[in-house]
C-alpha cells in the first residue's frame, strides 16, 4: 500500500488555520481533494469548530479535541474521533466498537457529498453536547 506523504516545513509563528493549509498544501495524497471537502465540511458544520494540527494531522476541536485525519491509508479517508461521547452518537458511518472512540471511512467524493449531512449532524452533536456540559 503506498503512503501518503508530506514535506516538512521549518514552524512558524503561523495561526493554527495557516499551519493547516501549509500542511495540506504539501500533501501528497491521492484523495487529497475528498480530504479538502471534509475539512470544508467539518468547519462549516460550526463556526465555533477550529482546526490544527495534531499527531501530524488536520484536527478539529471546540474547547476538546473532536476528530483527526489519519492520512497513512490511501484507499479511503479515515477520520478518527476521538471526543468520549462519540460512542453515544448513532450513525451509520461510524466504525468501531472502542470505548472512547469512532472510525469514519470515506472512499471517494461521491461518498463524502452523500454524508455531508450526516457528517455535519455528527459534529454539531459533539458541540451541543460540549456546550451543555
Amino acid at each position: 500500500m503506498k503512503k501518503a506523504t508530506i514535506k516538512k516545513t521549518a514552524s512558524t509563528n503561523a495561526s493554527d488555520e495557516e499551519k493547516v493549509s501549509a500542511y495540506m498544501s504539501k500533501l501528497a495524497h491521492p484523495l487529497k481533494a475528498e480530504i479538502e471537502a471534509v475539512r470544508k465540511i467539518i468547519k462549516g458544520a460550526d463556526k465555533k469548530i477550529a482546526e490544527r494540527i495534531k499527531w501530524n494531522a488536520p484536527s478539529y476541536y471546540y474547547k476538546e479535541d473532536l476528530v483527526t485525519f489519519n492520512h497513512r491509508a490511501t484507499k479511503h479517508v479515515h477520520l478518527v474521533f476521538h471526543h468520549p461521547f462519540i460512542v453515544n452518537i448513532r450513525s451509520g458511518l461510524l466504525e468501531g466498537d472502542y470505548k472512547d472512540r469512532r472510525m469514519m471511512y470515506l472512499r471517494n467524493m461521491q461518498e463524502v457529498k452523500a454524508n455531508k449531512n450526516d457528517l455535519e449532524n455528527i459534529m454539531n452533536e459533539l458541540v451541543t453536547f460540549i456546550d451543555k456540559q
